[in-house]
């Protein structure tokens, strides 16, 4: 394990790095509810990323994607995320059964802005608000409703500096090994790697709603 230095360990340490926001414009972006411009902005995504912790700190962060507006604004206090077929881990579910703390990051494709919206959740299976949710005929398994409690908006500096929607700037990727290759050698699988790509792919084309 690698031993640090010089650690930052105080506030005061931290802002002789970053100093503090000269203006109050930082700090006023964020807002307690929904408005229009952030509801707007969840309509055209189709991609989330969320965060959870148990009551025992273990870490989650999970990808949840579906076609744009997948993610429902039901009043400017509450948004509903369907869960679809997955791995069965159901890592945020177990730790919102235990801690209801939740934090939602949208992005929009070919949009350098992102909306980070935190609150606290509860899991939901109204069978009303499931098949509002359906998608190709398949409702929803069930729902985080998330009680809305800060949104902001955050500026575009990470997406501009890491070219995230512009493909000549991306890294050749041709060269990594396939989930099925990764899988085989982590799990010390005794099945070729080819294998369970194809059953992977079989998955995914079977089994995603």
């Amino acid at each position: 394990m690698v031993t640090f230095s010089d650690v930052i360990s105080s506030e005061d340490a931290l802002r002789e790095v970053i100093p503090a926001p000269r203006d109050s414009g930082a700090w006023d972006k964020s807002l307690g509810f929904i408005d229009p411009h952030a509801a707007a902005f969840i309509a055209k995504s189709p991609f989330a990323m969320i965060a959870t912790t148990s009551a025992g700190g273990n870490m989650d962060i999970s990808p949840k994607g579906d076609p744009a507006g997948f993610v429902h604004v039901l009043d400017e206090h509450t948004l509903v995320i369907p869960d679809r077929p997955g791995n069965g881990r159901a890592d945020t579910f177990r730790n919102l059964l235990e801690n209801p703390r939740i934090s939602v990051y949208f992005l929009v494709p070919g949009r350098s802005e992102t909306l980070r919206v935190n609150g606290s959740a509860r899991l939901v299976k109204d069978q009303w608000l499931l098949e509002q949710m359906a998608v190709k005929g398949r409702p929803a398994l069930l729902a985080i409703a998330v009680t809305v409690e800060e949104s902001f908006f955050h500026c575009a500096k990470c997406v501009v500096r890491s070219n995230l929607w512009d493909a000549q700037h991306w890294a050749d990727a041709s060269e990594l090994a396939s989930l099925g290759a990764v899988m085989r050698d982590q799990l010390k699988l005794q099945v070729p790697a080819e294998v369970i790509d194809a059953n992977l792919e079989k998955n995914i084309a079977t089994r995603l709603y």
